[in-house]
């Protein structure tokens, strides 16, 4: 069986968050192309405290005109850092908690049909809350929510918590629960 080889690849788009390349590649006397967001990759946090609450933002996305309910997460776009510090950055910026404790729940390839994007999930406990430091108009804009686990759980059944990432910490933390 013959392997697939990258034998070129063009920018199409060069952006603040992804690039969009084209990508040739080899398959045997075969050769195909694709176009590819190419991502730096992100993180994700689920922050539960004591109480077992969830913390979740409220947060406007341009790309669905919505505001949806998210946990806290960001693009690993400072250089240099670690998957875990910008997730011990982003948890700080975006809704003002530290975390005493930190466990990799594991890495996920967000929508490989079509993106090089790999999201590392924490879940983050023992908070403390602190001051945020949002970044964006939509960060400013968002809202920090305190939930019982059980109603966060229930947010994507309700159709509340839209964003996949927050969906697969809920169903994750749902099944440790039980």
């Amino acid at each position: 069986m013959p392997a697939f080889e990258l034998e070129s690849a063009d920018r199409l788009f060069s952006g603040f968050i992804f690039n969009l390349e084209r990508r040739f590649v080899r398959y045997g006397d075969d050769v195909f192309d694709r176009e590819i967001l190419t991502h730096p990759g992100a993180v994700a946090i689920v922050a539960l405290d004591g109480s077992q609450q969830v913390v979740l933002l409220r947060q406007y996305r341009a790309s669905v005109d919505d505001v949806i309910y998210e946990i806290p997460a960001g693009t690993c776009d400072a250089d240099g850092e670690d998957r875990h510090a910008t997730a011990v950055r982003e948890l700080r910026e975006e809704t003002g908690f530290e975390a005493a404790t930190w466990e990799c729940l594991g890495t996920f390839y967000n929508s490989p049909g079509y993106s090089s994007q790999a999201t590392t999930l924490y879940l983050a406990t023992g908070l403390t809350p602190g001051d945020r430091a949002p970044a964006g108009i939509e960060e400013v804009a968002s809202d920090v929510v305190l939930l019982p686990l059980d109603d966060a759980v229930n947010l994507f059944g309700d159709g509340k918590v839209l964003d996949m990432t927050s969906a697969l910490a809920m169903a994750l933390l749902s099944s440790r629960a039980h």
